[in-house]
């Protein structure tokens, strides 16, 4: 099997467990979005995944995303960036980039809202939270999610789309539950007080099947499709 036949069936068959898990829970697969985690992989890998069918990736590091999205333009997927945000290099990410998942402090949303190119829509952006409390992890703690959210709204040159996580590994699917249930909660919570989120960027490789249980419109998947990496 070549690199491309076995990337392609490596999408087939997260594409299936997407649809079996949102169909368990009785959920339209239609609603959660396959993101491809390109981050370390070649721009060859993405190119084959293209060619199977996938129309967005997601890349964590700038200097290594901007060579790939000047290579695939024929057609142009859609670029996510889900990386931690660096003050030098939000201008990058802001003209490059449809999506941000990593937003975590207001100064780093307002210089991407200054830096998005006028001739661009706004640039759709999600606040990543740590919902686990690591502090090793990125993230809003949630007791400052509420002030934070509302003022990411309020800026005029990006679009408040909802909420992502990176929850603590743990094998036990309730566990995991636990944690993809609280961030939804937590969008529910912001929508109560008049946002209007629509977005859960959560659930990887290992336990999609979980968030997509709690709601998340969007999995982010690297390794189960590109392989391990290095």
């Amino acid at each position: 099997m070549s690199r491309q036949q076995h990337i392609a069936a490596q999408l087939r068959a997260i594409r299936a467990r997407i649809v079996a898990a949102a169909q368990a829970c009785g959920r339209n697969p239609a609603g959660v979005r396959l993101l491809a985690v390109g981050k370390t992989f070649p721009v060859e890998g993405l190119r084959a995944a293209q060619s199977a069918g996938q129309d967005c990736f997601g890349e964590s590091y700038l200097n290594e995303a901007l060579p790939k999205i000047a290579a695939l333009t024929d057609p142009a997927p859609e670029w996510h960036f889900i990386g931690p945000l660096q003050s030098n290099k939000t201008r990058g990410i802001a003209e490059h980039f449809s999506w941000v998942h990593s937003v975590d402090r207001l100064k780093l949303a307002q210089r991407l809202s200054d830096q998005r190119p006028t001739g661009l829509p706004p640039l759709n952006v999600c606040i990543q939270v740590n919902i686990s409390g690591e502090t090793s992890k990125s993230g809003v703690s949630p007791n400052k999610l509420d002030v934070l959210a509302h003022a990411v709204a309020a800026l005029p040159r990006v679009r408040l789309r909802g909420l992502m996580a990176i929850p603590a590994p743990n094998n036990d699917v309730d566990t995991q539950r636990a944690a993809f249930r609280r961030l939804r909660e937590a969008l529910e919570d912001l929508n109560a007080h008049g946002l209007t989120l629509d977005t859960l960027s959560m659930g990887m490789s290992d336990d999609l099947e979980a968030a997509i249980a709690e709601g998340a419109t969007i999995v982010r998947i690297g390794s189960a499709i590109f392989g391990a990496r290095g």
